[in-house]
């Protein structure tokens, strides 16, 4: 049986280093290096990942993995 994801696209960044802060180090890895600014607090992890040009699905399961 396959497990839910912990970390979902329409989450925010902010939500997700607060929740989880094991994920930090994901963000910095892809270069998001701005967890901590204004604008993490309402960009979701699917914006950055466009805004950023990264795989959204491989960025998903990266975090998800820091978390288990």
């Amino acid at each position: 049986m396959k497990k839910a994801s912990k970390i979902v696209k329409e989450m925010t960044i902010g939500e997700v280093v607060h929740k989880y802060p094991k994920t930090t180090f994901v963000f910095i890895d892809y270069g998001l290096h701005c967890i901590g600014c204004p604008s993490a607090v309402a960009e979701t992890v699917e914006e950055a990942a466009k805004v950023h040009h990264i795989d959204l699905k491989k960025f998903l399961k990266d975090l998800n993995r820091a978390v288990e």
